[in-house]
């Protein structure tokens, strides 16, 4: 009887703590430590081909195009 309130009592802390962590996080407002900086680029707007456009040449290997098609070394029986 005493281990099942002990354990009643006892594992309950966890739980408080847990519900404490989150109830403190969800009420701080959040403070950054400098201002956020942002990138200027030097690049005029609309310069430059897309890179999804340009075309790269075909690597070779067993599934590439760049191969062309091996020869079978079976004959077809007649």
């Amino acid at each position: 009887m005493v281990e099942i309130v002990f354990l009643m009592l006892v594992l309950k802390l966890p739980i408080l703590y847990l519900i404490g962590v989150v109830w403190w996080a969800v009420r701080a407002e959040p403070h950054p430590s400098e201002p956020a900086v942002l990138p200027v680029s030097s690049d005029p707007p609309g310069g430059g081909p897309h890179p999804s456009r340009t075309r790269r040449p075909r690597r070779g290997g067993p599934h590439g195009a760049g191969r062309p098609a091996r020869k079978s070394s079976r004959v077809a029986a007649r």
